[in-house]
């Protein structure tokens, strides 16, 4: 009897630990998960929403010269933080229609507005997607203990789309003035009162620059020994250098290059791979070529609540190459039609309406464009950009009927900005182009370029030995035939096509 108690004890003990150790690897795994995935924005309190740059709207604080208490600097960033905060858990409240985060930065009597038009909303299932990107601040009061503050925030630039059952209703650009009196309480600058005072359409239509006199006749540029990481631990200046004396020398006159939104730094752009990205324009000018700068590659997230990040991204890079000789034309981003179906048209559009405005705001010289994948979309915004790019991996019988249908809807100048074939021909695809068939294409593409007078960057310099993944996925007939797209291939040797590399 004895013996059988024992080993019940032991049965129980047992067991009590396997329970134990399954609970702590849960709480692991459920820790590591959360970690891996990011904190959902709402539900973000406090605390929570400082750890992080979530919103970054351009703020110009106009006057300081108040009544009332002088404001140090630490209480003008502290009012500026947290008011910027309360206007992105606004954000955030109206898209879910929950009340997260609103306690923490507005009093109980402004919530309370807050709170009814989250209810009317429910009721209705109307949901509204909002930002501002920018702010004009002037300090009016500052109380002589501190603990209360007036401001007026002037020409307010908000974008926003109503949304009921999930059919967007309106979309709207407007700017506005606040009238705002903030409370401190338990550290926090909380808003006591939010009046907007009036509204106006946003008018500020982009401007049409004048487009350089150069007739582009270029080509898409990585290294050949780590395409896709450019400006990453093996960027070469005098690799590049060496690189763009060849394309300098084949008869061409300029590049397109990339600039990924994840690696340089998202919001705040990593200073190292910025100075990389100016060597290159340094030598792309150091060889008499002009540069082609192709914004947000591999970018595919459009959320309203995340454009102020991808505009100081922008604006950073943008300040830092706007003067630059060798820069010829900002690129928005590469293909964004692609994520028309998994991101939504609209999204996609709005997004690039809206970050062809500050690029222009930021640079008012130099040209802008889009690198459409085909030339179905070439035209979209076209009356926004000032040149239509477009990118032509079909047949080539089709490319002359293309370029005239072009010609008849704008009359912007048209860019051939990708085009090529790769020479790959093994195991993956037996039926492949050769070498010959590759060179033959690019001895015609160029006949109908010179016909229709007609700018072009084809695609691209080299043969690779390795391709990201994410650039045509896992698939091996993908992968080994984006390998064999250069004009040279992994020897360094010239191939029949480099021949027809320009139209000269």
């Amino acid at each position: 009897m004895v013996s059988l108690n024992k080993n019940i004890l032991r049965a129980a003990l047992l067991t009590s630990y396997i329970v134990i150790i399954a609970l702590i690897i849960f709480g692991v795994s459920a820790l590591y998960s959360y970690l891996n995935t990011g904190a959902d924005r709402s539900a973000m309190l406090h605390t929570e929403i400082k750890k992080i740059d979530q919103y970054l709207p351009k703020v110009h604080w106009q006057s300081t010269n108040n009544e009332g208490r002088p404001i140090d600097s630490e209480n003008l960033k502290a009012i500026q933080n947290d008011y910027l905060d309360a206007w992105y858990v606004r954000h955030v409240a109206y898209k879910t229609n929950t009340k997260n985060g609103i306690e923490d930065y507005f009093t109980d009597s402004a919530r309370e507005n807050i709170y009814q038009f989250i209810a009317l909303n429910s009721s209705k299932n109307i949901t509204v997607e909002s930002t501002t990107l920018s702010h004009n601040i002037t300090l009016e009061f500052f109380s002589e203990d501190g603990q209360l503050a007036v401001i007026t925030d002037r020409d307010v630039q908000e974008y926003k789309r109503v949304f009921q059952n999930k059919k967007q209703l309106l979309e709207t650009k407007e700017v506005s003035t606040y009238k705002v009196v903030l409370l401190l309480e338990d550290g926090f600058w909380r808003v006591r009162h939010f009046i907007k005072e009036t509204t106006n359409a946003d008018n500020t239509a982009p401007k049409s620059v004048s487009v350089s006199p150069l007739s582009i006749k270029g080509i898409n540029y990585y290294p050949q020994a780590n395409p896709w990481n450019m400006f990453g631990d093996s960027f070469s200046k005098d690799t590049i250098s060496k690189d763009f004396k060849i394309i300098k020398d084949a008869g061409l006159n300029s590049v397109r290059i990339f600039v990924q939104y994840d690696d340089f730094g998202k919001a705040n752009v990593n200073p190292e791979k910025l100075n990389k990205l100016q060597q290159t324009l340094d030598a792309a000018e150091e060889n008499k070529l002009k540069v082609v700068v192709t914004l947000f590659d591999f970018y595919g997230d459009y959320s309203v609540l995340n454009w102020t990040l991808n505009q100081r991204h922008a604006e950073t890079i943008v300040n830092a190459l706007k003067n630059h000789n060798a820069l010829l034309a900002w690129d928005i981003k590469n293909e964004p039609n692609l994520d028309f179906e998994s991101r939504g048209k609209d999204n996609v559009i709005a997004w690039l309406d809206n970050m062809i405005d500050l690029v222009k705001s930021v640079d008012s010289i130099h040209p802008v464009t889009i690198g459409w994948s085909n030339t179905k979309s070439a035209t979209i915004l076209k009356d926004d950009v000032d040149i239509v790019s477009f990118h032509y991996y079909e047949d080539l019988d089709n490319l002359d009927t293309e370029i005239k249908t072009l010609k008849s809807k704008t009359d912007k100048p048209l860019v051939l900005q990708e085009f090529g074939l790769s020479s790959y021909s093994g195991f993956w695809n037996p039926f492949g182009a050769s070498e010959e068939d590759q060179a033959n294409y690019h001895k015609k593409a160029q006949s109908i370029i010179a016909k229709n007078n007609l700018q072009f960057m084809s695609w691209t310099l080299y043969d690779f030995d390795k391709i990201p993944k994410e650039v045509v996925g896992r698939l091996p007939w993908l992968k080994n035939t984006q390998k064999q797209f250069g004009f040279i291939n992994k020897n360094n040797t010239k191939k029949l096509s480099f021949k027809y590399i320009s139209r000269e």
